[in-house]
């Protein structure tokens, strides 16, 4: 396991989102090398179509690394965000005098990278469980040993 004082990295990948990705990069800009808890309410006030799938990316990405390993949910930040093009589909649009105008429709893949602290693990509790099963192994062998005297005596 990592030391207190050490990052634990996981990502996320949004493949195929409709939208341009230079449109799309204008909101990852907005929320690059923040936390994630900033990030996404900066998003939920954000007027633009791609920033719920930049949302979705984030949250998907903060819930493997909850998922994977015990993290503390404050330390939790973006590391990388990034917006690349993805797959170009060519359309045509009918014109005038029978012509047809080609088109493409665009689509983006975000790749979104986060960090966590891993949690603090409690001295003191093990401490505690560690005592409570040395006294319960303490009683069992008290009654162990009447048990067997009282056998002796019969």
């Amino acid at each position: 396991m990592a030391e207190n004082n050490e990052y634990i990295f996981t990502h996320a990948i949004a493949k195929g989102v409709q939208s341009a990705p230079r449109k799309t990069n204008v909101v990852a800009a907005l929320v690059r090398a923040r936390s994630v808890d900033d990030a996404l309410v900066i998003l939920d006030h954000t007027p633009r179509r791609s920033a719920l799938a930049v949302k979705k990316t984030i949250m998907s990405a903060k819930a493997n690394l909850l998922d994977k390993h015990r993290i503390d949910p404050k330390t939790i930040v973006i590391t990388r965000i990034m917006v690349t093009a993805g797959t170009r589909i060519r359309r045509y649009i009918p014109a005038s005098r029978g012509r047809a105008l080609p088109y493409e429709k665009v689509s983006s893949n975000i790749f979104v990278e986060v960090a966590g602290l891993p949690k603090a693990e409690k001295v003191a509790k093990t401490a505690i469980t560690e005592s409570k099963t040395d006294e319960k192994a303490a009683i069992t062998e008290k009654k162990a040993a009447k048990a067997d005297e009282k056998k002796g005596e019969k």
